[in-house]
């Protein structure tokens, strides 16, 4: 296949540079706009071989594996443009939508590195291959170290590798999910199915000789060390396995400051899609919190770590499934002020039943802006007017933004306000 030359016109929402062949579009990971490249094409997406002439907010990796690894998607972009185009991702899916809400500057909360890492571990012939993946592949890129990873991930790979090599001999594919933590590292394998018990034995060794905090199989206990823990705000949490956290500290730190100062006057809140508390934690100290989530085993530690937090209010905790028996209107009006997070899926099915209420201020949190567009133009379509929206950048390098959107239905009043008029 000979190379063609190619103009990259800009980058799309997964990072790569797009070009046009006629009116085709073709996709080119690595690829900056502005670019004039020679690409070996197929289909619609193209490898890219060659540099013209680069653009003028080209500047070099961080790292020697970008390029080949596909854990960052954009690099070599100077910060400015790199910024502008990380905010563009939320500008681009609110214009798709057909949505014209104020888009506030982006806030960087990298701090110091992710403090959570998915490893892929891949076995050819009995030998494990540990890292990432390659970019639109399956093939798994070995690394010798990942500068975008938290000190408390430090041991993070080199454990991630000797816990591979008992597993090796079955060739299925393993995910190694590793979360830093006060306590060193709670690592839980997916993937690996029931183990023998010689390979229960080898994990155990390898807890002890890495120093791990915890390990878990698919959430069932391998060994425990030392109970993995979180500060969340004032409170310390007891980690549940396989927990959902934002991906820095200083990202959930970020969002957590929005979300409070939109929610300053509230007396009563519901936090849906909790998980363990990164919001109701913090709320806690001044309002009378309500979290949903149907996560038990978060809610549990969530529950468990207001109730040994001085200053905290006791947090009333449900164990429900809102994607499919969201809060109804008259369960949400029961507040004043609403706070969700739901997956990247987004929650459409709850935010029809908040477009339906009377609940005063609504916040709404998001990882992914299509599904974040999608559910505003759902509140939007129900009377709610938004405030703003910022997105936050705990996701360096790679082609994902967090969003903190504040949404607020004028002439709403709070549920004591309609008691006290009767």
């Amino acid at each position: 296949m000979s190379p063609q030359r190619l103009v990259v016109e800009r980058l799309g929402h997964r990072g790569e540079g797009v070009a046009y062949i006629g009116d085709r579009r073709v996709f080119m990971p690595y690829a900056l706009p502005g670019e004039i490249v020679t690409a070996e094409i197929e289909g619609d997406h193209a490898r890219l071989v060659d540099i013209v002439e680069a653009s003028k907010d080209r500047i070099a990796p961080i790292c020697p594996h970008f390029g080949h690894c596909g854990g960052c998607a954009v690099q070599t972009l100077s910060a400015g443009a790199y910024a502008a185009w990380k905010r563009g991702l939320l500008e681009d899916a609110l214009r798709n939508a057909g949505l014209a809400l104020n888009v506030a500057p982006i806030i960087d909360a990298h701090g110091a590195g992710r403090r959570r890492v998915t490893f892929h571990a891949r076995f050819e012939a009995g030998t494990a291959r540990v890292g990432f993946m390659a970019a639109r592949s399956h093939e798994v890129v070995e690394i010798d170290a990942c500068p975008l990873l938290a000190p408390e991930l430090e041991g993070a790979l080199r454990a991630a590798r000797a816990l591979a090599a008992p597993l090796a001999s079955r060739g299925k594919p393993l995910d190694i999910a590793i979360t830093g933590t006060s306590d060193g590292l709670d690592v839980e394998l997916r993937g690996a199915g029931p183990l023998a018990e010689d390979e229960w034995r080898a994990l155990i060794a390898v807890t002890e000789t890495h120093d791990l905090a915890r390990l878990t199989n698919h959430g069932n206990l391998v060994a425990l060390r030392r109970a993995p823990r979180i500060a969340i705000g004032a409170a310390t949490l007891a980690l549940p396995p396989g927990a959902f956290l934002q991906a820095t500290q200083k990202g959930e730190e970020a969002i957590a400051t929005l979300v409070l100062e939109a929610t300053k006057d509230a007396r009563t809140i519901a936090d849906l899609f909790c998980g363990v508390g990164a919001f109701a934690l913090r709320l806690a100290a001044r309002a009378r919190i309500c979290a949903y989530d149907n996560a038990a085993g978060a809610i549990d530690a969530m529950a468990a770590a207001a109730r040994t937090t001085q200053g905290l209010r006791k947090i009333e905790t449900f164990e429900r499934d809102l994607s499919k028996r969201p809060l109804i209107t008259q369960e949400l009006e029961a507040f004043d002020a609403l706070v969700f997070d739901p997956p990247r899926a987004g929650a459409p099915a709850q935010a029809a039943e908040i477009a339906r209420s009377k609940t005063p201020i609504v916040i709404a949190v998001s990882c992914n802006a299509q599904s974040f567009a999608r559910d505003a133009a759902i509140l939007l379509s129900g009377g709610y007017r938004a405030r703003t929206a910022t997105p936050i950048d705990q996701f360096r390098y790679a082609a994902h933004v967090e969003i903190v959107a504040v949404f607020a239905r004028d002439g709403a009043v709070s549920p004591r306000k309609r008691r006290l008029l009767g």
